[in-house]
């Protein structure tokens, strides 16, 4: 019943938040962004993730997407690039903490690839926009962005942890349509679907560390 109760306080932030996105409501989402990250750093701490080391890189790695959402919450191109060295310096957190659980590459580790295949044709005209939009100084962090990303997928698959490799997988997948939503195509449903997508990734590798620690 406690774990219950401990997810529902995320999953209760998220509806709110994928509400107000789907009602372009900024006032809330200002608030309920930021608040859902935080519900999961609650419930991660609270089920245990300071108890290991797989764990505590866990919640460095969230406290990261938290200032990262932070950062998203204004549309320059400046906050942007916070965001993303945000997200890269979570993502570097995930894999610490995914080689903290130990490796142990399972056979099906090789739909890692099949996925960043997947990504890759799905963005292959993101760096082309971004280098017209603004040059190197937005091109190279999200190229860097994308190489990390996908480090952090492969890893994720290595670790034989399913609930790991498809949050993972969804998460990449969110950062794919938002590349691709902001650079290359804007879509009115895709917003809502980023969100939708990102807290499902965040919440499902919560998750699986916290199974496998």
């Amino acid at each position: 019943m406690t774990v219950s109760l401990l997810w529902l306080l995320p999953a209760v932030l998220a509806v709110i938040d994928w509400y107000a996105v789907a009602r372009s409501d900024c006032r809330t989402e200002t608030w309920a962004k930021p608040a859902v990250l935080i519900g999961l750093i609650v419930t991660a701490a609270g089920l245990g993730a300071t108890d290991s080391a797989a764990g505590q890189w866990l919640l460095v790695a969230l406290v990261f997407g938290l200032a990262g959402d932070v950062f998203l919450l204004g549309d320059s191109d400046t906050r942007f690039r916070l965001g993303l060295a945000a997200f890269l310096v979570g993502h570097l957190a995930f894999l610490v903490s995914f080689t903290r659980l130990g490796l142990d590459v399972p056979g099906w580790a090789w739909l890692a690839w099949v996925v960043l295949l997947a990504a890759l044709l799905a963005t292959r005209q993101v760096a082309p926009a971004t280098y017209m939009r603004g040059g190197l100084a937005l091109a190279a962090p999200v190229a860097v962005y994308t190489v990390v990303i996908g480090a952090m997928v492969i890893v994720a698959f290595d670790t034989g942890e399913p609930l790991i490799a498809i949050g993972a997988t969804v998460f990449a997948a969110s950062d794919s349509l938002l590349a691709v939503d902001r650079f290359v195509q804007p879509r009115p449903w895709a917003p809502l679907v980023v969100m939708v997508t990102y807290h499902v990734g965040q919440a499902l590798i919560v998750a699986g560390v916290l199974a496998a620690s």
